[in-house]
């Protein structure tokens, strides 16, 4: 009984095969699909590095103005210009180029007299400011220049760097930054038995500081032998990047 039954069962498995060839051959393999999830629970690991670079400015921007007062406008504007035309002419025998002198204001204002308690007229001040950039080594010539020529207003005197300096400081700043959040991360991971993976996102930051703008009062100048000789020194420009590296995760 138990033979019959083992024979059947053979039977039936050959025969189940020949019928699965049979069904492979004319209508092809049976199609079957395999779904692929891929899990990633790794979570990103961020870290940060500064680095900072410094050099002396190589631009100053100049404020300076002259102003001069008459019973008529004409005669104002005549004294103004004239004491104007005079300091930009010592300017470019300084070599400072003319398209780095610029007009910033030019106003005309009347002058009263209330002392009889009316507004009386009784003249006009003509003002005119410039800007002036210059380079850095040429600043106090500027200066004396200027207002040895007539110019009896000196702003603020503020200090710049060139474009070409300042990108030159910002990527010697910009790879210490990374070689310091490169450590920081190396250092964490090992500390606290992280694995990293590869740098998956880079943000940086900049900052940085000038010298502060040098103010002057508004002052009258006397005759070149009473002048004293402008000693500005400009210190140094900062400019300060942060970097942050975010790691994949092993």
């Amino acid at each position: 009984m138990n033979l019959i039954r083992d024979n059947a069962l053979v039977v039936s498995v050959i025969l189940f095969f020949i019928l699965l060839f049979a069904f492979t051959k004319i209508l092809g393999p049976i199609p079957f699909t395999v779904n692929n999830f891929n899990t990633n629970n790794s979570i990103p690991f961020e870290t940060q590095g500064t680095g900072k670079a410094s050099a002396p400015p190589d631009k100053a921007l100049i404020n300076l103005g002259v102003t001069s007062s008459a019973p008529n406008v004409e005669a104002a504007q005549d004294a103004t210009n004239a004491s104007a035309e005079r300091i930009i002419e010592g300017l470019k025998e300084l070599e400072i180029d003319e398209k780095d002198i610029k007009t910033t204001n030019y106003s005309i204002t009347p002058n009263y007299d209330f002392s009889e308690g009316s507004q009386e007229i009784t003249g006009y001040t003509v003002a005119q400011n410039l800007e002036v950039k210059t380079p850095i080594d040429l600043v106090n010539e500027a200066v004396d220049s200027a207002t040895s020529n007539g110019a009896n207003l000196v702003g603020n005197i503020s200090f710049t760097l060139d474009d070409e300096k300042e990108a030159e400081l910002k990527n010697t700043a910009r790879k210490e930054a990374v070689a310091k959040a490169k450590e920081s991360a190396e250092g964490l991971a090992k500390a606290s038995g992280i694995r990293l993976g590869k740098i998956i996102n880079v943000r940086e930051s900049f900052s940085g500081e000038t010298p502060p703008p040098i103010a002057f009062d508004t002052r009258e100048v006397g005759t070149p032998e009473e002048q004293i000789q402008t000693n500005i020194t400009p210190g140094e420009s900062n400019v300060e990047v942060t970097v942050t590296l975010t790691y994949e995760t092993l």
